[in-house]
């Protein structure tokens, strides 16, 4: 039993390294950009905002 258990977290250790991780955090901040962006007036400012943080997260060095 404890053989899988490190089995399964050397996995999803893997399986979370680089750009998978960050695209783990940037899909939802992009989703809710373009959730945001229906607003009027300041909806696209917003959106961009977002999509601008989710660039520099996208670009950290993992």
């Amino acid at each position: 039993m404890h053989a899988v258990k490190v089995f399964v977290l050397l996995t999803s250790l893997l399986l979370l390294n680089g750009c998978i991780l960050t695209k783990v955090v940037t899909v939802p901040m992009r989703l809710g950009g373009a959730v945001i962006s229906i607003i009027p007036v300041v909806g696209n400012t917003a959106h961009d905002s977002i999509d601008e943080a989710a660039e520099i997260v996208d670009d950290i060095p993992l």
